[in-house]
């Protein structure tokens, strides 16, 4: 059955599309079919992925307000070998044209379930904030992995996320669950780093990805190339540690872990 996350977060800067692009990758490394949509205005997955957002003929947008079959608009990244629902400014309107459309929390629904089947897994990178484009991805998915920092105001835009991932669990999509909680730009040498780390494990158990995917400069030097980072140096901490987190995303998937809904004291 194909699998589809959301990669969210309202806070901006915390590696939302840099998970995207190197999960995406990282998976296909592993012989797996993914399709990644980028759910973003600013098309950086769509750029990172190594497509020109600005030579587009239809996007994300087209399929989302009924101008275009989501089949039509697919692209392949070359360098990351998956395929790409593409975006870029235009999706910014079809925020607006969606509130007077019917269903309008469910179009990327019924836009996935037309390819769900050529894919085994389908990744959505969410804009930074708790739009409709969010609330679209959030009614799709069967699970939401949320990339974090350990720093201080990491854990109260994440109890705000939670609030919502539980509203949208009983209104809108039944099957919504936390899938994990990445750690990113991660620095064990940090005290802070550490007590955040700790007080998510309390909450979360294993919630909690094993992995963390360290401070890298060659990470943040891959999108400039439109390359993963596994194309760009596969040597490097960051692509091994995506290819650790595909590992481990297959692994419980194989193993059913995680299914029960969320219910943590920090959601309240």
């Amino acid at each position: 059955m194909t699998k589809i996350y959301a990669v969210a977060n309202q806070k901006g800067g915390v590696g939302k599309t840099t998970t995207c692009v190197n999960l995406a990758a990282s998976l296909v490394a592993t012989k797996k079919r993914v399709l990644l949509v980028d759910l973003d205005p600013q098309g950086n997955a769509t750029m990172g992925s190594g497509v020109d957002k600005s030579e587009l003929e239809e996007t994300i947008y087209d399929v989302l307000t009924d101008q275009a079959a989501a089949a039509d608009c697919l692209v392949v990244s070359e360098a990351g070998k998956y395929h790409v629902l593409p975006a870029n400014g235009d999706l910014t309107a079809a925020e607006v044209e969606m509130l007077s459309m019917p269903n309008k929390e469910r179009r990327l629904d019924l836009v996935l379930k037309q390819v769900a089947g050529n894919y085994d897994y389908i990744l959505i990178d969410c804009p930074p904030s708790l739009n409709m484009l969010t609330l679209n991805a959030l009614a799709a998915c069967h699970g939401v992995i949320i990339p974090m920092q350990c720093e201080y105001y990491a854990l109260e835009g994440l109890s705000a996320l939670i609030g919502t991932i539980n509203q949208i669990h009983q209104v809108l999509n039944p099957q919504l669950k936390i899938e994990g909680i990445l750690r990113t730009m991660y620095d064990p040498r940090n005290s802070l780093t550490n007590d955040v780390s700790a007080q998510l494990h309390e909450h979360f158990g294993d919630r909690v990805y094993r992995t963390c995917v360290p401070r890298n400069v060659r990470l943040a030097e891959a999108p400039s190339y439109g390359q993963p980072v596994l194309v760009y140096d596969r040597q490097s901490k960051g692509a091994i540690a995506y290819l650790a987190l595909a590992g481990e995303i297959i692994r419980r998937n194989e193993q059913g872990a995680g299914s029960d809904p969320i219910n943590s004291e920090m959601a309240h």
